[in-house]
């Protein structure tokens, strides 16, 4: 995540083409570092995932060598940077040597399952009970489950407590409250509201609560819905009650000026509820993203990494690889998973217990009984989408082109047109 886990949330691959072209190579892939014994006993197996944060390294390594030794397996583990992963992956399934135990951002599965490299994970008896379907369907291809979330994670809104007091300002609910807030927040030196609008996946995945809730969506991106989404960050900005340099901010740079006390809310993830603990003098709150009109039902993107079973030709140490993914998502890990990451469990029962014992979170569990995955609808497909959403969003927030403009521009991107 960079660091922390959710924060890789929004990565989706850019490697399609890549992808494609690997579909009909892969026929088996065998990890050389992984250890049988001269009798076929499986004794180690190799792990690769993103988690190159040190304690989130270090938290997930103590994780899997438990999970190693229920199993009978030492782990070999190996973190490599998120941008790195899918490139790797794509090296490794090409020579046949992907490790035994791989995990994904939940939006790259898709591109990954169809190349053939991922064994469907019904065979190995794993128990899904209590995960809703759409947190299963992020890790689903064509029908067969191929990955596994022990959490997952959304976006919420972020405000001073303090701010709102003194400037006599109630949590926004609906999007004219929240221009009606941003505004009342705004003074020198501080703005009222902040996202990410950067040129970048991130910005993709903090538009779609505001598209998808007012009925818009990534099939059709130049609608009417669509355009009043966008509008609305337009209004934002041009207003002044949304700083221009959103246009660069990352996420972790939005929750930075939060911290800093230069603007009064913001859209990010529970991936910032530690740094936000940490800070003794920042009294804050968060609630769920603003709907469009009172009444309306919120609907956010479904963040998380899922855990996969590549193909390989040893079918005990697949299944070894398996046992230890099972192992990551029994409801005890996941709920142990979700404490040190600040996430949301992906079993229901789970997450209930979880929001009762961690309140800060209890608004991220109840955005993701209503969150759905940005590969729902498009599949393979969604990153060409998300190009054309964050390109959308740049050429509107510029004033180089109204909303309309920009996402007819954006619906050829989507389109290929």
């Amino acid at each position: 995540m960079i660091s922390p886990a959710g924060r890789r949330a929004w990565r989706v691959s850019t490697h399609v083409a890549a992808v494609l072209a690997l579909t009909s190579a892969i026929t088996g892939c065998v990890d050389g570092s992984g250890a049988e014994s001269a009798g076929g006993e499986v004794t180690s197996i190799t792990v690769l995932d993103y988690y190159t944060d040190t304690s989130e390294h270090g938290q997930w390594n103590d994780m899997l060598v438990t999970c190693g030794k229920a199993a009978d397996v030492k782990v070999e583990h190996t973190s490599v940077p998120p941008a790195s992963l899918v490139p790797r992956v794509l090296r490794q399934a090409s020579s046949r040597s992907l490790p035994d135990l791989l995990m994904l951002d939940n939006a790259d599965l898709q591109q990954i399952a169809q190349t053939g490299a991922l064994t469907p994970l019904e065979p190995y008896g794993i128990d899904t009970s209590g995960i809703s379907e759409d947190i299963l369907s992020a890790g689903t291809y064509e029908g067969e489950v191929y990955g596994l979330a022990p959490y997952v994670s959304t976006v919420a809104l972020f405000y001073n407590k303090d701010m709102l007091a003194e400037a006599g300002v109630t949590v926004p609910r609906t999007w004219d409250d929240l221009k009606r807030a941003a505004a009342a927040l705004t003074r020198s030196g501080r703005y009222g509201m902040a996202v990410d609008a950067s040129a970048t996946f991130e910005s993709s995945w903090q538009f779609l609560p505001f598209l998808w809730s007012n009925g818009g969506h990534e099939r059709q991106l130049d609608t009417p819905q669509a355009a009043q989404a966008l509008q609305l960050w337009v209004d934002l900005v041009s207003s002044g009650s949304m700083s221009k340099s959103v246009l660069n901010w990352t996420q972790a740079e939005v929750h930075d000026q939060f911290a800093a006390g230069r603007t009064a809310m913001m859209i990010n993830g529970p991936w910032r509820i530690p740094a936000l603990n940490a800070d003794k003098d920042l009294n804050w709150g968060v609630a769920p993203v603003p709907v469009p009109r009172t009444g309306q039902n919120l609907i956010t993107p479904l963040g998380g990494e899922v855990w996969t079973v590549p193909q390989g030709p040893s079918k005990a140490r697949q299944q070894k690889a398996a046992q230890v993914l099972a192992c990551l998502n029994d409801s005890a890990n996941m709920l142990a998973l979700a404490e040190q990451h600040f996430t949301v469990p992906s079993r229901t029962e789970v997450a209930a217990r979880y929001a009762e014992q961690n309140p800060s979170s209890a608004v991220f569990v109840e955005s993701v009984e209503r969150a759905r995955p940005r590969t729902e609808e498009l599949g393979v497909r969604w990153p060409k989408a998300a190009t054309g959403i964050y390109t959308a969003i740049q050429s509107a927030l510029t004033g180089k082109q109204t909303p309309e403009q920009a996402l007819r521009h954006a619906q050829q991107i989507a389109t290929g047109d």
